[in-house]
């Protein structure tokens, strides 16, 4: 049954720096320290183009996302924004693939940092992996269900290590490669008689590598004075990141080549660490290998926490049970909602696919642009911050990108896209025959 009471609010703790953060902690994870070679494998060294392309696209969906979130600052993000300003169905289907786009990349990263991590400790006995992706899961649960101040400190503590370990490569990276005068940064395509869709494809994979400032708007109802930090926190989580990659990417190509590069991620997923060990430095590899642990605990903790949000507001709206608008005493975290995704991750763990889980949120992070984009220029032209050119030229490109997905995928996206509907019509059915027994009672 729809709540009939107003839903209690989430208290606002976060200012824009702390919103620019969790940004970064989200976007600073499977795509610096995968996509980048995933990307290379496909258009060798113009990945590094496909990166300043994705990133000036990425600009453009978030400014989207800044000004909607500014116009209507409440958790839920692209749900809400679709219900608002387009139709609810646009609304759902947005939500709904957020959600099983967003826990199956979660699950992907508990099963990365277990694998990190054993690799670290020279443990190789894959029988432990899954436990201990579980036992990540678990705390990165537990510290959620602590509120948005828990939340807030450990992601700064993980998003720092990150970016210092990053920092650390491109720093020792820029003198190796200038003592070899960058001799293995070539810009010749690995498939040249496809360039062009290869280079598209590789701009798609990319620009789920800058997908984090969604995050942003889903903990819009958090953030303190919303209009003017949400705007600067979203710009600067991807000014920072594009000039982040761009150095990781020139760094990485220069020294090992797009080839060494490419195999790198097919072989072990871990591109990053064989530009570390070709510095001969044993201390920057040990750092980045750190770096990179703590990098998918935060889009684990950033996960858990955005999409619990999303839970929220689902709820809030009748499309999901309303026993998940519940929020502890202090009215920072939404319990159950939490723990409900906690549970759907440690469930996905089990059946991770690192190439289908990308590639899904590929298709989902292109839907999901489309329908910002569209919602955006809803806005009238007295509350617009940006001109609607922007607003276009993200949906017509997250139409272009989408045709470069393989195929297969969307049929998984839209597969996954009917069920949900079939769920929300049933279970708009179920409230509103509740709803007319009640009223029929009194």
């Amino acid at each position: 049954m729809l709540n009939e009471n107003p839903p209690k609010q989430l208290k606002r703790e976060l200012d824009w720096l702390s919103a620019a953060i969790m940004g970064l902690a989200s976007v600073i994870g499977a795509g610096i320290f995968v996509s980048i070679g995933l990307a290379a494998e496909i258009s060798g060294s113009a990945a590094i183009a496909a990166l300043i392309v994705a990133g000036l696209l990425a600009a453009c969906n978030s400014l989207n996302l800044a000004q909607l979130a500014v116009n209507h600052p409440v958790s839920g993000g692209i749900y809400e924004y679709g219900y608002k300003y387009l139709t609810p169905w646009l609304g759902f289907t947005g939500g709904w693939i957020y959600l099983l786009s967003k826990t199956a990349v979660a699950a992907t990263a508990a099963l990365g940092f277990s694998g990190y991590l054993l690799n670290n400790l020279g443990m190789t006995d894959a029988g432990i992996l899954v436990p201990v992706a579980e036992t990540a899961v678990f705390l990165i649960t537990f510290i959620v269900l602590g509120g948005m101040r828990s939340s807030k400190i450990s992601t700064i503590v993980v998003v720092s290590i990150t970016i210092l370990s990053l920092l650390c490569l491109i720093i020792v990276g820029f003198f190796f490669c200038f003592t070899h005068g960058f001799e293995k940064l070539t810009f010749s395509s690995t498939n040249s008689h496809h360039w062009t869709i290869n280079f598209l494809q590789s701009v798609a994979l990319m620009f789920v590598s800058y997908n984090g400032a969604a995050r942003i708007s889903m903990v819009g109802e958090e953030i303190v004075d919303p209009k003017k930090s949400i705007p600067r926190a979203i710009i600067f989580t991807i000014i920072a990141t594009m000039l982040l990659y761009i150095c990781v990417a020139v760094i990485s190509l220069g020294s090992i080549g797009s080839d060494a590069f490419a195999e790198a991620t097919r072989l072990n997923a871990a591109p990053l660490k064989a530009v570390a060990d070709s510095f001969g430095i044993p201390f920057v590899s040990n750092f980045l290998a750190v770096g990179a642990v703590t990098s998918m605990l935060s889009i684990l903790l950033t996960t858990v926490l955005g999409v619990s949000r999303l839970l929220l507001a689902m709820a809030r709206r009748g499309d999901m049970p309303n026993f998940f608008t519940k929020l502890n005493s202090a009215g920072t975290t939404p319990d159950l909602a939490v723990i409900a995704v906690g549970i759907v991750i440690a469930l996905l763990v089990f059946i991770g696919d690192v190439k289908v889980t990308w590639s899904f949120g590929t298709f989902g992070a292109l839907y999901r642009s489309a329908i910002v984009s569209l919602a955006a220029l809803q806005i009238s032209n007295e509350e617009r911050l940006y001109p609607k050119w922007i607003s276009w030229l993200s949906f017509w490109s997250s139409l272009l990108l989408a045709f470069c997905i393989e195929w297969r995928y969307w049929l998984i996206g839209i597969g996954l896209m009917a069920l949900g509907l079939i769920w929300h019509f049933i279970f708009r059915q179920i409230n509103s025959t509740e709803n007319i027994e009640v009223t029929l009672n009194e």
